[in-house]
């Protein structure tokens, strides 16, 4: 893991701030990429601290090609080439599906999948030919659908969907592209939480015990999501391209 170079985007927080510290825990010379330029640069500085790897921060709008050509060319000036893109930068704004405002609609998909193909465009060109590994955060709405946020369910089903038909395109190049569907605890969770009601905490933690085969609540960023991206980034990995891998205490299993 010691050689490894890698891209995350959506650094600043949550579980793209998980993945920063967690490759530079494993040794890994890591670019952060966010709109937030200070939370993101809070978290590389706090990461690099930590080691044994290191991180830099690159401010970057994955919604816009020339700020994400920028970012990534300025990465691979900071590492030296890239092999691994971890893509967890998103939006996910709520609405009733008959209320979404057309705006709305249009700028969802302009972060969470014109993002998703910018920046993964940007990474097969980094790549040049030596293969490398893209990791892209879709969600359980993109394969069962979200009421409340059907726009948000929509563009993750487009992740999904643009996910598998590159892996079947940059397969032949060595490179390996595959999806996630996590569940994990992030701070706006946690304020999310701390807006419910007594009765709304309960009636949604009683659903998520329902779903979910392990522990009935949402997984932690470094216990459960760190390794699945370690392992979907390391040489063990080779031969898994195109899934969508469920990491949510079984909610997305087969019923």
């Amino acid at each position: 893991m010691t050689a490894q170079r890698v891209l995350v985007t959506g650094g600043a927080s949550g579980m793209g701030a998980g993945a920063v510290q967690g490759f530079v825990a494993a040794g890994a010379h890591v670019v952060s990429c966010d709109i937030t330029e200070d939370g993101g640069s809070a978290i590389a500085t706090e990461a690099t601290a930590q080691g044994p790897g290191e991180a830099h921060f690159v401010p970057c709008d994955v919604a816009d090609a020339a700020s994400v050509t920028a970012a990534f060319d300025r990465a691979a000036e900071l590492l030296g080439g890239l092999d691994v893109l971890v893509h967890a930068a998103g939006i996910a704004p709520g609405s009733a599906a008959a209320e979404i405002d057309p705006e709305q609609w249009d700028r969802i998909f302009a972060v969470n999948a014109r993002g998703t193909m910018l920046t993964n465009q940007a990474a097969h060109r980094l790549f040049a030919g030596a293969g490398g590994r893209i990791i892209n955060f879709a969600s359980g709405a993109g394969a069962h659908g979200y009421p409340g946020k059907a726009h948000y369910a929509a563009t993750k089903g487009a992740v999904l969907a643009w996910t598998r038909s590159i892996a079947h395109e940059w397969g032949p190049e060595g490179i390996t592209v595959n999806a996630l569907a996590p569940a994990i605890a992030t701070p706006m969770y946690a304020a999310t939480r701390a807006s419910m009601t007594a009765h709304q905490l309960a009636a949604h933690d009683a659903s998520l015990g329902e779903r979910m085969a392990v522990r009935g609540a949402l997984g932690d960023v470094r216990q459960d999501l760190v390794p699945v991206l370690l392992f979907l980034a390391s040489p063990g990995a080779g031969f898994v391209t195109g899934q969508l891998i469920a990491v949510d205490g079984g909610m997305l299993m087969v019923r």
